[in-house]
């Protein structure tokens, strides 16, 4: 496994810092009705709800199409990039879902901009932009090599799904840091399956996910916005 060094890594932990002003902590990706619904309720069925997730959809949904948008951005090819973001947007199974990426996608277009990215200026304007998207371009920008790519996006996702459990289920600290630990020795192997994912094979087979995130879409008390 590439390991990020110097400036690289430097710039790839910037791009995963929670002090990223992006507002991913909105969003649970119906996690929140999951626990509402009883279905996540502990440190095991978060770990099951985490992990699962993550082999199924982010495996091989998410990862493939960030390489793919890495390699376009690496080729100056933003009509190419566009057109993976377009797809990801598409595989969004709701309402919910979709804005999120579209505002991550924003947000983080808004920072590369002013951090002197001009290719993120079309990220502010255009909603076809995805988080993914931005993600990748400013990996490329800052000559972070695709696989360390992937496991940066993997693990602020885990992180950011984490710290959601903590505060839902809720979940004691530590009982976060097991959760991370456990996804830590996952995340190699998933950035693995998902390098080896061909163009017609990229999908999810979450169904839950998408009836869950759709109930939160009503759900008449909420913290998160997903």
């Amino acid at each position: 496994m590439a390991v990020a060094g110097g400036l690289p890594l430097l710039r790839l932990l910037q791009l995963v810092s929670p002090a990223l002003p992006i507002g991913a902590y909105h969003f649970s990706q119906g996690l929140e009705y999951a626990v509402e619904a009883g279905w996540v309720h502990d440190e095991a069925s978060a770990a099951n709800w985490i992990g699962g997730l993550a082999e199924h959809s982010i495996a091989t949904l998410d990862l493939p199409i960030l390489l793919r948008l890495h390699a376009a951005w690496n080729y100056n090819d933003g009509h190419q990039a566009l057109c993976w973001s377009q797809r990801l947007i598409a595989s969004r199974e709701t309402a919910e879902l979709r804005a999120e990426d579209r505002h991550l996608g924003c947000a983080l277009a808004r920072v590369l901009s002013d951090l002197g990215i001009a290719a993120a200026e079309v990220g502010r304007v255009n909603e076809d932009s995805s988080y993914a998207a931005m993600f990748a371009l400013a990996a490329s920008h800052w000559h972070i090599s695709a696989e360390d790519t992937a496991t940066g996006y993997v693990w602020t996702w885990c992180e950011n799904q984490v710290l959601a459990a903590i505060k839902l289920v809720p979940l004691g600290q530590r009982a976060g840091q097991r959760l991370l630990d456990a996804m830590i020795v996952e995340i190699p192997r998933l950035v693995s399956v998902a390098a080896q994912i061909a163009d017609a094979d990229i999908g999810i087979s979450t169904p839950m996910q998408g009836i869950l995130s759709a109930s939160h879409e009503t759900q008449y008390s909420r913290l998160f916005r997903s």
